[in-house]
């Protein structure tokens, strides 16, 4: 007689056929009842739940979460709006596992609500049509005020209209970002635009160029980006420096400099289309290439939220960084951003997939990172319609790539444990190539202009934790794709994530 066991983790799946003695079903019965985690490290193949456990949240069948915002409120309680317009309060957001909590609604009628913060009573609210502000001035648990702070721009009735509004800035600034009219055109005023709007409500014209934006948020030093969509002008999703007075890429929004008085410069010159980004910037000074692209069917298909780690170190080793949502893919990414001849670039990492549903809204805080999600519109791989889940660090540390930086020569890598040298610094247990996007009025792009670098060198510092690459034909405006698959750490493990993608806008001197 046969017996066929599967041992299973998050990231691998083992078959092993065996000759079934009474010692052997004994172990192996026992081997199907350990946790996911303790088989992935006795097989050597880490998973993603031994350093990330998932949460998540029962919600009621009555309420249509669609979560398009999500903030703390003063009483601990978690506040999340949804597409639909509503707003719930969540209390004993941190439960484990969060079987008692209560939702409670808050605030409804609104108009697809996709961000929210609180600052001192006052809760924040991006609609489609104006950025409003709600107060529960009677104590009962609900909104019974509510005032409009703005209203400048204006909507078409196009589905696609979306507006998602960021947490305020050090000046208490709110950033919005407004979708095209159906993501292609820009049919009334500030369609395409990221836009401020001041403490006492007046609205500032940012910066133009915006197609279809899936999320807005700060860096550790309070620069502000948010996530493009694949379309025209955009040959795959990305994260996008919010430069005041920069042009974000897609030239349908550009007819309204006439209303803006000069406040942010004269219109840019129109982009060619066919060319490519890069060659496009160094006509167009307003252009602000995209910081990072997220290859397209490789790291996910609709980039969303973002939220930086300012947890100091409570959330793992990532301190400083962006974690980014992909809708489609139900993930959460990793960005490290630097700056290069003055411009933001970075590189992005996979970092926990498996979300509910489509990721939309993310939310850091010192005991987690709250997941918002929705499938309505494009599907996605997480299955249910809609999902709130929180991430919590283990407090073990992963093996993976801490950073990858630009050097003139190649890349330097630092790691967040110490590497073997023998793997680390073989050059053969690296393989790159580059490839960039046509910066086109059509839709999207295929990956193009592909080349093959030679790595030459993998130099492993002293202490083990970083590895200098040089190379040989780095590509400038490329994305630089590096797989790992071979690199070890001391403890012999594996990378958890052995791919990355560099986008290199501008080379270091």
């Amino acid at each position: 007689m046969t017996l066929n066991i599967t041992l299973m983790d998050s990231t691998t799946t083992v078959m092993k056929k065996q000759t079934a003695s009474p010692f052997f079903r004994s172990v192996s019965a026992l081997a199907l009842l350990v946790s996911a985690s303790f088989s992935s490290f006795v097989f050597g193949q880490p998973a993603e739940d031994d350093y990330y456990r998932m949460i998540r949240f029962d919600i009621p069948p009555h309420i249509n979460l669609e979560a398009g915002g999500i903030d703390l409120m003063p009483d601990g309680k978690l506040a999340v709006s949804t597409r639909r317009g509503d707003i719930f309060l969540v209390d004993k957001p941190f439960a484990d596992p969060p079987k008692e909590v209560q939702w409670t609604k808050y605030a409804g009628g609104l108009h697809e609500v996709l961000g929210i913060h609180s600052v001192g009573d006052w809760l924040y609210t991006t609609q489609r049509c104006e950025l409003t502000r709600l107060k529960d001035e009677d104590g009962d648990g609900r909104a019974d005020l509510f005032e409009t702070v703005s209203d400048g721009w204006e909507i078409s009735g196009d589905y696609h209209e979306y507006a998602f509004g960021s947490r305020p800035d050090k000046d208490g600034n709110q950033w919005l970002v407004l979708c095209l009219t159906g993501s292609f055109n820009s049919n009334v005023p500030y369609r395409g635009w990221c836009v401020r709007v001041t403490p006492d409500g007046k609205m500032i014209p940012t910066c133009s160029g915006i197609r279809s934006p899936g999320g807005i948020g700060m860096n550790a030093v309070g620069d502000m980006f948010y996530t493009d969509n694949q379309g025209p002008w955009n040959g795959t999703c990305g994260l996008k420096h919010l430069r005041p007075g920069s042009f974000q890429g897609h030239p349908g929004g550009n007819g309204w400099y006439n209303l803006t008085g000069g406040v942010i410069g004269k219109r840019p010159t129109e982009p060619q289309s066919g060319s490519r980004i890069m060659t496009e910037a160094k006509k167009i000074p307003e252009l602000e290439p995209t910081a990072v692209f997220f290859p397209y069917k490789k790291m996910g298909q609709s980039a969303s939220g973002i939220a930086c780690d300012s947890t100091g170190g409570k959330f793992g080793p990532f301190e400083g960084q962006l974690f980014v949502g992909d809708q489609t893919f139900s993930t959460v990414m990793r960005v490290y951003l630097e700056k290069v001849k003055g411009h933001y670039q970075g590189v992005c990492f996979p970092f926990r997939s498996g979300l509910g549903s489509g990721s939309l809204s993310l939310k850091l805080t010192d005991r987690g990172l709250f997941v918002g999600g929705t499938n309505r519109g494009w599907g996605s791989r997480g299955n249910k319609p809609y999902a709130l889940d929180r991430l919590v660090w283990t407090g073990e540390v992963s093996f993976e790539v801490h950073e990858m930086r630009a050097k003139p020569d190649g890349f330097e890598l630092t790691f967040t444990q110490p590497v073997d040298p023998e793997t680390a610094g073989d050059v053969a247990s690296y393989k790159m190539q580059t490839y960039t996007y046509i910066y086109q009025a059509s839709y999207g792009s295929p990956e193009v202009d592909h080349t093959e670098p030679k790595i030459t060198a993998a130099e492993v510092a002293s202490d083990g934790l970083s590895v200098r690459l040089r190379i040989d034909g780095l590509q400038e405006g490329h994305v630089h794709e590096l797989h790992m698959g071979n690199v070890r750490s001391v403890k012999a493990l594996p990378l958890l994530h052995n791919v990355g993608y560099y986008t290199l806008n501008y080379i270091p001197e």
